[in-house]
């Protein structure tokens, strides 16, 4: 594990986050209808959970929590990458949809590891 590995995760996560802020319509389409309140507000929520998980990481420590939290981010979320593969029109949306689908694995092993060195 590299030293700016942590960082990189960090700002993945922040720019995410800050992505629900500035283009929220993509992240509202994510959020199951089964959920109480508006895709909006979840689409906030998740932005914010997504900054404070990059702080938490980027903080040496933090770091350790802040890694296990994205672990458990990335597991939370992929029912709304599924929704939304399920939900895409067009064969390029729905390409591109399913694509991101195996995305997730990668991450939450990304996010274990670096809880892990963070441990040491």
């Amino acid at each position: 594990m590299s030293r700016v590995s942590p960082y990189l995760l960090a700002g993945l996560l922040a720019g995410a986050g800050v992505t629900h802020f500035v283009a929220p319509d993509f992240y509202d389409k994510l959020v199951p209808e089964v959920l109480p309140g508006s895709q909006r507000a979840w689409t906030y929520g998740s932005g914010v959970v997504e900054l404070a998980v990059a702080g938490a990481i980027a903080n040496a420590p933090t770091r350790k929590r802040g890694a296990l939290a994205a672990a458990v981010l990335f597991v939370a979320v992929f029912p709304g990458n599924i929704k939304m593969a399920l939900d895409a029109e067009g064969t390029q949306e729905r390409f591109l949809s399913y694509a991101r689908l195996p995305l997730q694995a990668p991450l939450v092993l990304w996010a274990w590891r670096v809880r892990r060195a963070s441990a040491r």
